[in-house]
């Protein structure tokens, strides 16, 4: 596995791997909201974070996209769960900020359990405004 800088080659991989783990995550959410997300990531999203990816066997299986210490996005294949891949994504993050913080949604039971395992604290909770959705802000702050 080797975590590396997001290169626009990568579109396809970075796409499959948030469309994979976001319908197991996010069962929840609409396809229209899907839809709008899948068009946000290229032209909005990538343009505007620092990206890492992680490559397995030559392919793309994750990201994490970063606006500062905010990590705006963090998806693996659902195949690749459980093999130390997505806290590698998370260590590359914790590696260049002193704190991390996130938002999730309240009922992605998938990426709650990551960071509760990885050692986020709650801040608070509030209203997705697009989506209805319940959303709780987490933060990270290395040992």
């Amino acid at each position: 596995m080797i975590i590396r800088l997001y290169r626009s080659a990568d579109i396809e991989g970075v796409l499959a791997a948030w469309e994979r783990a976001s319908r197991l995550a996010h069962p929840f959410l609409t396809e229209a909201f899907l839809d709008a997300e899948r068009e946000r990531i290229p032209n909005l999203y990538i343009p505007n974070t620092d990206v890492w990816v992680a490559e397995v066997d030559g392919a793309v299986v994750g990201f994490i996209a970063l606006a500062g210490n905010e990590v705006g996005a963090i998806f693996l294949d659902p195949a690749c769960h459980g093999q130390g891949i997505g806290k590698a994504l998370m260590d590359q993050a914790a590696s260049l900020h002193a704190t991390l913080e996130v938002e999730v949604f309240e009922a992605n039971s998938v990426g709650r359990a990551f960071y509760d395992r990885y050692g986020f604290k709650f801040l608070e909770r509030k209203k997705h405004g697009e989506t209805g959705n319940m959303l709780l802000r987490l933060a990270y702050q290395p040992a």
